[in-house]
């Protein structure tokens, strides 16, 4: 009973996810905002490159070694910074959002992101395996890339939505 209650959470989790990403790039009259998208995309990549980067030269303190050691705090801290920067490049090029707007789409990627890692690395570790695929080697499988704009997504379609109904 108990591994059919997990695969239910696994596949809720994964759905409900998956169904918020499809919603962002709509604006509160349903038009199509591809920026909100793409944004989001390269705020997550953004993140989780410089916080390997800054992560893998800079990192001394670990951020939660029991669920993943080579995660570290200096890590999430470049990551979160490089996030915030590419938020102000985006403003810069896009007008559909303000800048602190995307400061704080930034600022959630950054976080809800490396929460989404985490999460993801607890199941990985739960199952016992080191990677959830094959399909992509020595990434961690299709899952790992995915996890952390899995998880940001519905934290920035809820910011979305908060600030179209607050203006």
């Amino acid at each position: 009973m108990f591994e059919k209650k997990k695969y239910i959470v696994s596949i809720f989790y994964l759905i409900s996810c998956f169904f918020f990403l499809t919603l962002i790039p709509f604006d509160q009259f349903r038009n199509y905002q591809p920026i909100y998208l793409i944004g989001l995309l390269v705020l997550i990549w953004v993140n989780d490159s410089f916080a390997y980067l800054t992560g893998k030269n800079f990192g001394k303190h670990k951020l939660y070694s029991k669920i993943s050691p080579k995660k570290t705090i200096e890590g999430f801290i470049g990551g979160f910074i490089a996030a915030i920067i590419g938020g102000i490049l985006i403003s810069y090029f896009s007008k559909s959002l303000s800048l602190l707007h995307w400061i704080a789409i930034a600022s959630i990627v950054s976080i809800f992101g490396t929460i989404g890692d985490l999460i993801q690395s607890k199941f990985k570790r739960q199952a016992g395996v080191k990677d959830s695929g094959k399909i992509m080697p020595g990434h961690g499988g299709i899952f790992d890339r995915l996890d952390s704009i899995l998880y940001a997504s519905p934290f920035v379609f809820l910011y979305l939505q908060i600030i179209t109904y607050v203006s």
